[in-house]
């Protein structure tokens, strides 16, 4: 159950996602949000499974919990990320935000800690790599959904080149969120596992997925918001499918791999 129920999470996730670009209206949304909470029980099972209670309790409280407040903050007074308000197309709101949205935050924020562990040894360096990963997904998130109407900016500016609608802040906002959140997840004392693959082909799909999608099937004002995206989440997804690329390469014999080395 360990190696498998996540396998199978990401493939249903999988599915739905290929499954966006070919709906539209009322039919999208509704993928959107179960996009969203499938993301959600991939990671957490994940987590549960393979990190125990505690840890997962940990994530939760940080990422959904922590997601849900500082979203609430932001609809309310315009901090961290600039005044925004959400349509009422992502399903039931609290305190104006979605009950899907806080979601978002934990279903990537694990693998992008997953991931930024396995590349780097040094803790510093993982928070820090681990923000930038969770941060950089918003370069793809915010010029689609806005794109959609689930959201809008009551300023959009100044914005990145080519990706009208979405203020620089707002993507500096998250990344300060990620750091908290990286921060706080990193208590956990996690370490690489020989579980974690399903985490990293997650977080892997979504790059790849998100450049493609954004550059070829989603109707957007150009390839801008695929060349930002690519670059920012490519900080953590290039070592990250590198380390991948080393470990199942041929090992010299006069060099094995030690015991419990993750990469």
């Amino acid at each position: 159950m360990r190696r498998r129920l996540p396998w199978a999470l990401l493939g249903g996730l999988v599915l739905l996602q290929i499954s966006y670009p070919l709906s539209g209206g009322d039919t999208r949304a509704a993928v959107t949000v179960a996009t969203v909470m499938l993301g959600y029980a991939t990671s957490v099972s994940h987590a549960l499974l393979t990190r125990g209670p505690r840890a997962t309790v940990l994530l939760v409280a940080v990422t959904t919990g922590g997601g849900f407040a500082v979203e609430a903050l932001g609809v309310a007074t315009g901090f961290p990320f600039g005044e925004y308000t959400y349509s009422g197309d992502l399903g039931p709101r609290l305190a104006g935000v979605p009950v899907v949205v806080p979601l978002a935050w934990t279903w990537m924020a694990w693998p992008a800690w997953l991931g930024a562990v396995r590349v780097t040894r040094s803790r510093p360096a993982q928070v820090v790599l681990a923000a930038v990963g969770l941060a950089a997904w918003d370069l793809f998130l915010d010029p689609q959904m806005v794109a959609e109407g689930y959201w809008t900016w009551v300023d959009p500016h100044p914005a990145l080149p080519g990706v009208p609608g979405v203020p620089v802040g707002n993507y500096l906002g998250w990344l300060a969120v990620a750091l908290v959140m990286a921060a706080l997840i990193r208590t956990t004392g996690t370490r690489p596992g020989p579980d974690d693959a399903p985490m990293y082909a997650l977080y892997l799909w979504t790059y790849v997925a998100s450049i493609v999608a954004h550059a070829v099937f989603l109707d957007l004002p150009g390839v801008a918001s695929a060349l930002w995206g690519a670059l920012g989440m490519g900080l953590l997804a290039a070592p990250l499918a590198w380390s991948l690329r080393e470990e199942s390469g041929p090992r010299s014999p006069a060099a094995p791999r030690r015991a419990g080395e993750p990469w």
